[in-house]
């Protein structure tokens, strides 16, 4: 009998095995499922010991069973290992490939633009925080304010900039960056000119709140959104320079705040009820900035880093065309060609609940599984922060972000109140006591200022268009006297008998500025309504010159910053700018007088500018493009938290002692940029 196994054998001794006889012949097929061991084993060697055994074919060159199916398990594994691999490269080559579209498009006019429309977006940011402080005092007044009142108010602002920082910031992650830097600014713009005509103190304080809310999407956004548009040598020193447009936002509204606010007649009233005084005219300029940077922000494309993100390829791709001419257009060379026609993307998938609700379902039902939806996104995003490989790292950058905050709000707050107690020290000093002093028949037509009447007898005298200062009448009498046109501040009769006299058009209330007093045959006509606006008083020209210098102290800060961040490094900018400014802390104890608070104000702020600039940049750099806003709002968000803390705390020992507001600053500056060497170092780290 022929045997079925025939073999052709060539020269090179390579084998090609067939199946079959005669004319119908087949090529042995090594791909069909390996015999089972008994079935492949030689009818002839049944029964020998394995070290006997023989495979019958193995003289003619047939592999043996065992042997096939051990090259498909190899091939398997290796061919498992080509696609980890290969996953492995093409997650890599995104945030390497982007980097190179990046350099070849260059840095240039496209850059810049966006750098001027991103600058007034964060340059509303910092107007946002001085303008409630500067307005206070003469809204304080303006609404009859009292301190529990202003202290919330002082507040809101960080509460509200508190909320919009996380809440953009998640969603700039989902929806876009450009999308929702048009939403905050949009939110930003309308609550803020709302509140320039709010008349009541609830009405204002929200308005501000939602002011703030939409503001505080500002920074988070706007550093994502510029830091994918910049290659890696370039975004330290521009992502620096970026920063002056803060420092700028508090020099225009200190600036602007010293030009309107004392011109009292720039405003208009209707009646007694709508008042539009100067401080509101203040208010209504403070949004320009904030309007400027929407309507520049129409005519800017999105992130292509975000789009390629979210899987819209063809979207990034001409965004970066776009980016590529325009910059090679302004440099002369119009003629060059955007090189890459395919860009690498991660593998995204889209949501397919979305998906199919939107094909069923009222509108209000797709509406709210939309919304609800992206809420569970976001949520999971800002969830995956605390990942374990971002935990530690992520835990560090909040520590240096808190202290960081803590000390530079907090003393920010601290100067300007310190230089008004300073100022109130200095008026109780010069205060003029008279005692028993009698008065008949005189006419008072001069400002009383500064004064305390002790036991005085004030008889057919007569008190007319005079302002009252910080006067106190203890223990007097007044009979038969009139009072007309009196406008008062802080002004009170305490324990006084008034008799026969009569309060024409004055703001002597009967229930807040008589204290224990015995009012006969007392007649009070025609009483002004609101609390009396003293701007010589209220709006002293040295707070705002104390805020102009503050801000304009930053300048070499950030200067030598953007000079030296990609030169010795990130961390280095952090660590030396805050225990430098720690050191300055304790001159804070030399603060004997207004300026020697005032220069030592400014060598703090000098000196801790930088910190800020490069903090700013690690966060962007630290955190892949899914997280990168949402790890940004978090962290700002806690920023602000350590603002409001701070602030609170330094406000209540202001004229009680100056040791807690040092030792906490010095503590929490020097815990942080001890821990800021530990963050990894980022300057030469392609954004992931």
């Amino acid at each position: 009998m022929d045997d079925p196994y025939q073999n052709n054998v060539n020269q090179q001794g390579e084998t090609y095995p067939t199946y079959g006889g005669g004319e119908y012949t087949y090529p042995y097929q090594t791909d069909y499922p390996p015999q089972e061991e008994e079935d492949a084993a030689s009818d002839v060697t049944e029964g020998h010991d394995d070290d006997e055994q023989m495979y019958e074919g193995e003289y003619q060159g047939i592999p043996h069973p065992d042997e096939i199916k051990e090259a498909r398990r190899a091939a398997r594994r290796e061919a498992r290992m080509k696609a980890r691999m290969a996953a492995e490269v093409e997650e890599e080559t995104l945030p390497d490939q982007y980097e190179s579209i990046m350099e070849d498009c260059g840095h240039g006019r496209f850059q810049w633009t966006l750098f001027t429309v991103l600058g007034l977006s964060l340059m509303a940011d910092g107007v946002e925080c001085f303008v409630v402080s500067f307005a206070l005092p003469s809204a304080e007044k303006d609404m009859c304010l009292s301190n529990a009142d202003k202290g919330m108010l002082g507040l809101i602002v960080y509460v509200g900039m508190m909320i919009g920082a996380v809440l953009w910031g998640g969603l700039a992650d989902k929806l876009g960056r450009r999308q929702c830097l048009l939403y905050a600014l949009a939110i930003n713009c309308i609550f803020s000119f709302l509140s320039c005509f709010a008349q009541s103190y609830g009405f204002f304080i929200f308005f501000r709140l939602c002011s703030g809310i939409g503001i505080g999407g500002s920074i988070p956004v706007v550093y994502t959104y510029y830091a994918e548009f910049l290659q890696m040598d370039k975004r330290g020193e521009h992502l620096s320079w970026l920063c002056l447009f803060w420092m700028l936002g508090g020099l225009y509204a200190s600036f602007t705040a010293w030009g309107i606010i004392p011109h009292y007649g720039w405003g208009f009233s209707m009646g007694t009820e709508f008042q539009f005084h100067s401080w509101r005219v203040f208010v209504l300029v403070c949004f320009l900035p904030s309007v400027a940077a929407l309507a520049g922000l129409v005519f800017m494309p999105e992130s292509p880093r975000f789009l390629l993100e979210t899987a819209r390829h063809d979207e990034a791709w001409m965004i970066l065309k776009q980016v590529h001419d325009t910059n090679w257009r302004a440099k002369g060379e119009p003629e060059r060609v955007f090189q890459f026609s395919q860009i690498k993307m991660p593998q995204a998938q889209d949501d397919e609940f979305i998906e199919i609700q939107s094909e069923t379902g009222t509108a209000f039902q797709r509406f709210m599984v939309r919304h609800m939806t992206l809420v569970k996104q976001v949520m999971k995003n800002l969830m995956s922060l605390a990942a374990p490989d971002l935990r530690l790292h992520g835990l560090f950058i909040a520590i240096v972000w808190f202290t960081m905050g803590f000390s530079y709000f907090g003393l920010g707050a601290w100067f300007p109140d310190q230089i008004k107690y300073l100022q109130f020290e200095e008026y109780e000093s010069n205060v003029k006591t008279f005692h028993r002093e009698k008065v008949e028949h005189f006419h008072f037509n001069f400002t009383l200022q500064n004064q305390v009447h002790k036991e005085g007898e004030y008889i057919h005298d007569r008190f007319m268009d005079i302002e009252m200062r910080n006067v106190k009448f203890e223990e007097s009498l007044f009979e038969n006297c009139y009072f007309e046109d009196i406008r008062s501040t802080d002004t009170f009769f305490e324990n006084c008998t008034v008799k026969n006299t009569v309060f024409y058009n004055t703001d002597l209330w009967e229930d807040s500025k008589f204290i224990d007093c015995k009012l006969e045959n007392t007649t009070f006509l025609h009483p002004k309504k609101g609390c009396h606006l003293n701007f010589q008083e209220e709006n002293d020209i040295l707070i705002y010159l104390v805020c102009f210098l503050g801000s304009l102290s930053v300048i070499p800060g950030n200067i030598i910053a953007g000079l030296l961040m990609d030169k010795i490094g990130r961390l280095k900018i952090i660590g030396g700018s805050m225990l430098g400014s720690a050191g300055c802390t304790f001159f804070l104890l030399l603060c004997f007088s207004q300026w020697a608070v005032v220069f030592f104000q400014c060598l703090f702020f000098a000196a801790s500018a930088a910190a800020w600039n490069g903090i700013e940049v690690v966060t962007v750099e630290l955190y892949p493009t899914s997280k990168r806003a949402t790890a940004f709002g978090v962290l700002n968000g806690t920023c602000k938290l350590a603002a409001i803390i701070s602030s609170f705390i330094f406000g209540k020992v202001i004229g009680i002692t100056k040791i807690i507001p040092i030792i906490l600053s010095f503590s929490a500056l020097v815990c942080g940029g001890l821990l800021a060497f530990k963050l990894p170092e980022t300057r030469e780290v392609i954004l992931q």
